[in-house]
């Protein structure tokens, strides 16, 4: 029987390719993007259901989760793919740091609030991570909207840290109620999730030379399927770090229990949700 697996930021890049490559594994994918164009034509392409959300407000995303628990009984993957890296420090509407609610935040809430739609599911919550967790991130608890520190790379790799963070967090809290969760480096990928950004990010991902030495999409979104087509604890492992399809290294934080306990905490109250 398909499973219903829900994949956020899939109007292009790892996204779209993931929804393509479990759409011809025979699983009922749902795509959700940002774009109304490029989200729809992605779907059509399938045949799939779509729904819009841009996670620089967290209304949509309110309004997104409504309407998945309205729609699907069954949510068996939930793939928060959504993110990017951006250029100077901004503000979304909601008053938050652009890539940290962007990257963390929204789907941080969009899990919460498909909470119970999960643990009826038994479902699994892959996060886009990065190597840049290890990289980038110089990760301060009390700083999470960069107000003493931001450049555009610290701020990515304090996102995908917060993703394994949460990552293992979840695992914690609902392991025992039948959720997994798994975080994933997908690769350097050649798509167009750093077209926000400047300077070196932007360079590397819009230069045409450049972009040679980058992974395919589909190679990234083949990593993300992998996830959604494998079964916890045979395939992979609930609450780890994954690149290549094997466990990786990522930062020595991301094994600090209390610093993810602090981290659900704090995005609970920015987000206005319960943190139980």
């Amino acid at each position: 029987m398909p499973r219903t697996i829900v994949i956020t930021g899939a109007s292009d890049g790892i996204g779209a390719a993931a929804a393509r490559q479990l759409h011809d594994a025979g699983e009922t994918v749902v795509v959700v993007g940002r774009s109304a164009e490029k989200t729809r034509a992605v779907a059509e392409s399938l045949g799939a259901p779509w729904h819009l959300a841009d996670f620089a407000e967290l209304d949509q995303v309110r309004a997104l989760a409504q309407t998945l628990r309205e729609t699907y009984p069954r949510i068996d993957v939930l793939a928060n793919n959504a993110g990017g890296v951006f250029g100077e420090r901004t503000l979304t509407a909601d008053g938050f740091e652009r890539t940290f609610q962007v990257n963390h935040l929204a789907g941080f809430l969009l899990t919460q609030l498909l909470r119970d739609r999960l643990i009826e599911s038994g479902a699994s919550v892959i996060q886009t991570s990065s190597v840049a967790a290890r990289a980038f991130s110089r990760f301060d608890i009390d700083d999470l909207q960069a107000e003493r520190r931001y450049t555009s790379s610290t701020a990515y790799g304090n996102a995908k840290l917060a993703n394994i963070l949460f990552t293992t967090e979840l695992a914690r809290r609902l392991g025992g109620r039948g959720v997994s969760a798994v975080a994933f480096h997908p690769g350097a990928i050649a798509s167009g999730f750093a077209g926000s950004s400047t300077g070196l990010w932007h360079w590397m991902y819009t230069n045409p030379v450049a972009s040679r030495l980058l992974t395919s999409v589909d190679v990234g979104g083949s990593r993300l399927a992998w996830l959604a087509l494998g079964t916890p604890g045979v395939d992979w492992q609930s609450g780890k770090y994954y690149a290549n399809n094997r466990p990786a290294r990522t930062s020595r934080l991301a094994a600090d229990p209390l610093l993810a306990r602090r981290l659900w905490e704090k995005s609970a109250e920015l987000v206005g949700v319960g943190a139980d």
